[in-house]
């Protein structure tokens, strides 16, 4: 079974410095707004549904060249299900947007990228993050996933 994704990472430039917007999900991992690409829909159309759905925000700017895409495996039901899904990076423009989170998550939290780098649940997020990091100027780190 096959299910395509997308989603972003959200950042505000603050200071003293850009934090990243982390979701709790109700299985208690932190991770990034993302949800499934719906039929008609492009990647960068879900993702923009998807945060606006998720959390509110509607005044984003998509980082021009920014796409990686993660897979992993899940059981849904008994089956084995082979997830891809494709993030975007995206500035929060709006300073006075505040965040509204959907019934899909607990809570949520703005961090610096240090701090989430602990927080996020799994490898694939901390790749991500240090991606994200790198494409914005500051070296996070060097892991970049296939795109």
């Amino acid at each position: 079974m096959e299910e395509r994704s997308a989603g972003a990472l959200i950042y505000r430039e603050t200071s003293p410095s850009r934090v990243y917007l982390l979701l709790e999900y109700p299985a208690g991992h932190w991770d990034f707004p993302k949800g499934n690409i719906e039929e008609g829909e492009g990647p960068q159309e879900t993702m923009v549904r998807e945060v606006s759905e998720e959390t509110g925000l509607k005044s984003i700017r998509v980082v021009d060249g920014f796409r990686n895409v993660i897979e992993y495996y899940y059981n849904r039901n008994g089956k084995r299900v082979h997830k891809q899904v494709i993030f975007f990076l995206a500035e929060a423009t709006d300073p006075d947007e505040s965040v509204k989170l959907s019934f899909e998550h607990r809570q949520f939290a703005w961090k610096p990228f240090d701090e989430a780098l602990g927080i996020v649940s799994y490898q694939n997020s901390r790749r991500l993050l240090r991606a994200a990091e790198q494409e914005l100027g500051h070296g996070g780190g060097i892991d970049r996933l296939k795109s």
